[in-house]
C-alpha cells in the first residue's frame, strides 16, 4: 500500500543512517506514539523511512506509520538521509526505548 522510495536523482553527497527498535508499547505502533513519532520526525530537514516487513513509510506520515500495524515485539528500521540524518535517527530511537512517553 504506502510503498515510498528514494528518488534515484537523490545528491549522493548526503549523510545516511540506519538503525533499527523494537516497538515496547504494549499496544504497538497505535495514534498515540505514531503521534509523537511523526512530531519527532517532523523536527528534522532529513528524509526518514521506516521499514517493516515488505513495507517502507514515510516517518513524518501518520497514517503511512498507522498502516504498518507494529505489534509490540515489532523490530522496525529507521533510514534517514539528509544534513540531521544521525540525529533524527538518534533522536526516533530514543524515544522508542521510552516507550515514545506514553504509560498506560
Amino acid at each position: 500500500m504506502f510503498n515510498f522510495r528514494k528518488n534515484q536523482n537523490q545528491n549522493q553527497t548526503q549523510n545516511t543512517c540506519v538503525a533499527t527498535f523494537v516497538v515496547l508499547n504494549e499496544k504497538g505502533l497505535h495514534t498515540r506514539p505514531s503521534t509523537e513519532l511523526v512530531k519527532c520526525a517532523s523536527s528534522f530537514h532529513s528524509h526518514i523511512q521506516l521499514h517493516f516487513r515488505e513495507y517502507t513509510v514515510n516517518a513524518k506520515s501518520l497514517l503511512g506509520i498507522l498502516m504498518l500495524a507494529a505489534a509490540k515485539g515489532s523490530k522496525i528500521r529507521v533510514e534517514a538521509c539528509g544534513e540531521d540524518a544521525s540525529l533524527a535517527v538518534d533522536a526516533i530511537v530514543k524515544l522508542a526505548k521510552n516507550k515514545f512517553f506514553i504509560n498506560y
